[in-house]
């Protein structure tokens, strides 16, 4: 664990152990056995059985409970395939216990940082603040990846219709809804630290909680302005295939057009009557092709007068 010491003013490391009264302690529990989590937790930090069975568990959706000891916190951070990775964060007068089963670099560079830098520590909620600043940092940079997705998205629809983009664009879809679901969850959470007298914290630190509900209140208004793009996205394709099919109907109905009389010429001189007046022209022959293209030439500039083609 970390441990920072109010009277010197230095920041250590030591075993887990449970901390004094001038320290404050930040516990690390990477992926424990039930058993670990239930002694730091329960023996060493006099947690309710409650709270001990909820960081056990670790399948929360973000919330904040409190307790008479301590406040449970169920935080998301965010890892590079836009998998949400749950921290459950143990707050107390004193300590600051973090249990979550995956690696998380986001707390481990946290964890360097604060190793060496002094005066980082000096009252829990200012390592609450930390953590849930970084994960909420690391959202900003997948909006940014979403937001690069989409223009690519936007300008292959526009290049070629029939981009086969369709299924990756409900898979975001159905990323974006879990993902905006999860942050509007911690929004309230942070909603609730900084305007509720959050203990465990400094008056002036509220502020610094107020700044992260900021970011995570424009992170959700990009999700969902991401949503409306993305259909927005099917519409277009859709729109711009409907287009192209008109387009080639369109030509290829003045093509039957143009052929439509030609092959009622033809079909009235090839029929098997004794007597037709004109087989027996000199120039018949000629005629009937005087007569096609006649035909053929008056389509085309009665279809250009009225701009069809």
């Amino acid at each position: 664990m970390l441990v920072y010491n109010k009277d010197t003013m230095e920041t250590h490391t030591e075993k887990v152990r449970k901390p004094e009264e001038n320290e404050v302690v930040w516990i690390r529990l990477r992926n424990p056995e039930p058993a670990e989590t239930t002694f730091v937790l329960h023996d060493l930090l006099e947690s309710h059985h409650l709270l001990v069975e909820d960081a056990i568990k670790l399948n929360q959706r973000p919330k904040m409970d409190r307790y008479k000891n301590n406040i449970f916190i169920s935080f998301f951070t965010i890892d590079e395939q836009c998998k949400p990775l749950e921290i459950a964060i143990v707050v107390g007068s004193n300590y600051v216990v973090t249990i979550f089963k995956d690696d998380i670099p986001v707390l481990d560079s946290l964890y360097d940082e604060l190793q060496r830098a002094e005066g980082k520590m000096k009252y829990p909620a200012q390592i609450l603040y930390y953590i849930m600043d970084r994960c909420v940092d690391d959202y900003v940079q997948i909006i940014d990846h979403i937001e690069d997705t989409v223009e690519q998205w936007e300008e292959a629809i526009h290049n070629d219709p029939y981009a086969n983009i369709s299924s990756e664009v409900f898979k975001l879809k159905r990323l974006t809804h879990g993902l905006r679901r999860t942050f509007i969850e911690e929004r309230s959470i942070l909603g609730s630290i900084s305007h509720q007298n959050f203990p465990y914290s400094s008056p002036e630190a509220d502020v610094y909680f107020v700044d992260i509900f900021d970011h995570i209140s424009r992170v959700v208004d990009s999700i969902d302005s991401f949503r409306d793009s993305l259909t927005g996205l099917l519409e277009m394709q859709i729109s711009m295939k409907a287009d192209r099919m008109n387009e080639t109907m369109k030509t290829l109905t003045i093509f039957s057009t143009i052929f439509l009389p030609l092959s009622f010429v033809v079909g009235l001189y090839g029929m098997n009557f004794k007597i037709i007046p004109e087989l027996r022209w000199d120039f018949g022959y000629v005629y009937v092709w005087g007569v096609i293209l006649s035909l053929v030439i008056g389509m085309i500039l009665f279809f250009k007068k009225k701009k069809w083609i």
